[in-house]
């Protein structure tokens, strides 16, 4: 029953309608089913059984484990095969303690670097993410929240810092996309912004580092709900 679940979760998040390619789209999908947790720690993923489950060769299915391999997200085991390793709350705290200290310093060379129709560009897409929200249009609002994020990455021209923070995130894009479908979590985060972006105009760097702290906060107990739901340590 467990591994018809789990079989169960990984073609769920099989999406083949993308322009990817199989060994891609394998992979991304066993990652997501990982990182969510549906496939505990310390269970043995048995090439043979997946590649028949999901009627492909086991091509992409050695291709994806051997980049969770490098991860650090599964790993092999002498005598096993390929055990799922997983990410645990630890390293999720550990993560967003990185967050706090690169977004702050993101924002804040974007600050400095911003001109008056970049600010008017960056309330014009806080504008559009409030009525994307208003019209429950969540995926929509999920795309509003990474542009908004990338706006001030792409600022603050510190191209290696971004390449840092992306890395970190994808981690936890599954678990914040999750937290975010919540509409009381959507509302908060959009007035997180607004108070984000009034910081910057007031060049006030001591509100910027309280506000990108209290929402990666925020955004962090979102996220910890739902690993203690999915009873990942």
């Amino acid at each position: 029953m467990i591994m018809t679940n789990i079989f169960e979760s990984i073609k769920n998040n099989l999406d083949l309608s993308q322009n990817k390619s199989l060994k891609e789209s394998v992979y991304q999908a066993l990652r997501k089913t990982i990182i969510l947790g549906d496939i505990p720690a310390g269970m043995r993923i048995n090439e043979m059984e997946l590649a028949d489950v999901l009627n492909i060769s086991r091509t992409p299915i050695r291709y994806a484990l051997k980049e969770l391999t490098q991860e650090n997200l599964v790993e092999h085991q002498l005598g096993i095969g390929t055990v799922v390793k997983g990410i645990k709350m630890k390293d999720a705290y550990e993560i967003y303690d990185i967050r706090k200290s690169l977004d702050t310093l993101a924002t804040v060379k974007a600050m400095q670097n911003m001109t008056a129709d970049d600010y008017q560009a960056l309330e014009t897409l806080l504008t559009y993410g409030e009525k994307l929200n208003k019209e429950d249009r969540v995926d929509e609002v999920l795309q509003n929240f990474s542009d908004f994020n990338s706006f001030i990455y792409d600022k603050s021209e510190m191209l290696r810092l971004r390449q840092i923070v992306t890395e970190l995130q994808t981690y936890l894009v599954y678990f914040r996309d999750v937290a975010i479908r919540s509409s009381a979590r959507r509302h908060i985060a959009l007035e997180e912004h607004w108070l984000i972006l009034k910081g910057m105009r007031n060049n006030d760097i001591e509100s910027i580092t309280l506000m990108v702290h209290d929402h990666l906060d925020r955004s962090l107990q979102f996220i910890i709900q739902e690993m203690e739901q999915r009873h990942i340590d």
